[in-house]
């Protein structure tokens, strides 16, 4: 079954502005980049978390659970920050 992309990307925009406050309060910020035919959100950590070094727990602890919880269908969120 195709995920429906269209559908998927306000929810996930959604759960982005719900976590947003919280990495700019540490000086950084994330950015929606796209999600692709796998359920895959590609995301941009900017600011003080595209340089922290556990930028890389904060998405997966943080972010993923958030997005994946509230938007059904993703299956990951990777940082193109590499």
């Amino acid at each position: 079954m195709a995920l429906d992309l269209a559908t998927m990307e306000p929810q996930i925009l959604e759960a982005i502005d719900l976590i947003r406050p919280a990495l700019q309060s540490d000086g950084g910020d994330i950015v929606f980049n796209m999600v692709d035919e796998d359920g895959v959100v590609h995301v941009s950590l900017v600011g003080a978390c595209g340089t922290c070094p556990v930028s890389t727990m904060t998405l997966k602890a943080g972010v993923e659970r958030i997005i994946m919880d509230r938007v059904p269908g993703v299956t990951e969120v990777v940082s193109d920050n590499t």
